[in-house]
C-alpha cells in the first residue's frame, strides 16, 4: 500500500485586473524551483480560455469558474502538488472557499490602483471595459472585495514583480507555509 503524499501548498495571488497577478506568479515559481519546489501554475486567464473559450463574465459563470479553480487547487495539493493560483477571485467568498478546502493556503494580496491597473493593461481588458465589450470586469462594472486578513499584502504598483516576490517568500517563511510539517 502506497503512502499518501504530504499535501502541497497553495499560494493565492488575488487583486485587480493587471495588477501584476500572472508576472508575479511566474517570478515566484521561479524562486520556489530555486528551492527545489515544484509548483504548478493555475492561471486563471489560461483556465478561463480552456473552459470558458467565449467568457460572459456573468455572476454565475464566475462562481462556476472559481468553483472548478478551487476544486483543482484542492485536488492538486492534496496529491503533493504546490500550486500558486493567479485569478482575481473578486469575490471574498471564492477565496474563503479556497482556505477552507486546502489545509496550507495563503492568500496574497496584490494592492494596486485603478489607475496603475489602467495603465498596464496588457491585455486590453480596460479598454474593453471602457468600450463595453466587457461590463463586469471588477474594479469597472463589478466590484471587488479586497481580503480582509491576507497572509501578505504587497504593494506591486511601487515594487519590482522581483522585489515583490522576495517580499512574500519572506513572509511566507515567517508563516512557516513552506514547511512540511504542516
Amino acid at each position: 500500500m502506497s503512502k499518501k503524499p504530504t499535501p502541497g501548498f497553495a499560494i493565492w495571488l488575488t487583486g485587480l485586473p493587471s495588477s501584476g497577478k500572472t508576472s508575479l506568479a511566474h517570478a515566484l515559481e521561479h524562486l520556489l524551483a530555486q528551492r527545489k519546489f515544484r509548483v504548478q501554475v493555475l492561471d486563471s486567464d489560461e483556465l478561463r480560455q480552456k473552459f470558458t473559450p467565449r467568457p460572459t463574465f456573468s455572476s454565475g459563470e464566475r462562481d462556476w469558474f472559481y468553483d472548478v479553480l478551487v476544486f483543482l487547487g484542492g485536488l492538486l495539493t492534496d496529491h503533493g502538488v504546490n500550486v500558486i493560483i493567479a485569478a482575481t477571485g473578486n469575490r471574498r467568498a471564492y477565496r474563503e472557499s479556497a482556505r477552507l478546502r486546502i489545509a496550507r493556503f495563503a492568500e496574497v494580496y496584490l494592492e494596486c490602483s485603478v489607475e496603475a491597473c489602467r495603465a498596464r493593461d496588457s491585455k486590453g481588458l480596460w479598454k474593453q471595459a471602457e468600450r463595453g465589450e466587457i461590463i463586469a470586469l471588477p474594479g469597472a462594472g463589478a466590484s471587488y472585495e479586497p481580503p480582509k486578513s491576507p497572509e501578505v499584502l504587497v504593494d506591486t504598483e511601487r515594487l519590482s514583480i522581483e522585489e515583490a516576490a522576495h517580499q512574500i517568500l519572506l513572509k511566507l517563511d515567517e508563516l512557516s507555509l513552506f514547511s512540511r510539517r504542516k
